[in-house]
């Protein structure tokens, strides 16, 4: 009977999860970069609210790149563009640039197969216009981190720098990008990435800013890091607790001993 029981449940079971339908979101929240065709970053790494705009059924960067421009964009969806080619859902128009389909995009800095590759919450979409439309010279780079929200006044921020390719099988790989000048804010800071793509960078104030990095040597699409760097907390603070702390010991300490003489009087 037993058996019996759990042969029905489970069947039950199978069968309730296959017959549902599986569902795009409604929306979700992602995170777009652009830059321009003169290699400005335009948007870096703003949250967009994606919603299935094309009604494919499914939540795409397509529609992350339409509520991109919808949202940031001055002249709203009319910078935007797509439509279908020999490679599927292509870009038509970023930004307002119209290049005959000389454009690049990236879903967590991974080479994206077309528009239509899905997003999902928190994903980073990562889209340029080619400045070099002959030779298509132009590299997508990356830093180690999209986000930092915990950063100090006084302290420094170390990232690496990668940059995305392909190796003699046409299979993506990633290599560091060495003498790259790490920018903040849009301004050189004199600190370069060493052979291993790695750079540190010291803020001195608190605030928002946005870290990227360029090249005398190669052609980059610049990366993007979002750091908020906060006050760094008073001192005072951590030694009024030091000095409470002690207090409370030395007066537990006290009450100790104080009930040990009176044990002994007894």
């Amino acid at each position: 009977m037993k058996k019996t029981i759990l042969t029905v449940l489970c069947a039950a079971l199978l069968l309730g999860t296959t017959a549902i339908p599986a569902y795009a979101a409604d929306s979700e929240t992602v995170y777009v970069s652009i830059a321009d065709e003169n290699g400005d970053l335009v948007l870096p790494y703003q949250p967009v609210t994606v919603t299935d705009i094309d009604g494919d059924g499914a939540l795409t960067i397509n529609d992350a790149l339409y509520a991109a421009h919808t949202t940031y964009y001055d002249g709203g969806s009319d910078g935007y563009g797509s439509a279908q080619s020999d490679w599927g859902l292509s870009l038509t128009k970023l930004w307002g640039v119209e290049n005959g389909g000389s454009y690049g995009y990236y879903v967590n800095n991974a080479s994206a197969m077309s528009l239509a590759d899905p997003v999902s919450a928190g994903s980073y979409v990562a889209a340029f216009v080619y400045t070099d439309t002959a030779a298509f010279s132009d590299t997508y780079c990356y830093f180690d981190a999209q986000q930092i929200t915990d950063g100090v006044v006084g302290d420094s921020i170390t990232l690496t720098l990668s940059a995305a390719g392909f190796d003699e099988n046409f299979a993506p790989i990633s290599y560091p990008v060495a003498g790259a000048e790490i920018t903040v804010n849009g301004a050189a800071t004199g600190v370069y990435t060493d052979e291993n793509g790695v750079a540190s960078v010291p803020f001195y104030t608190a605030g928002t800013y946005t870290i990227s990095a360029h090249s005398d040597s190669q052609t980059l699409v610049p990366p993007v890091c979002l750091a908020v760097i906060g006050e760094n907390a008073p001192q005072t603070a951590d030694y009024g607790v030091w000095c409470l702390g002690g207090a409370v010991v030395m007066l537990g300490a006290a009450y100790v001993t104080a009930r040990k003489e009176r044990s002994y009087e007894n």
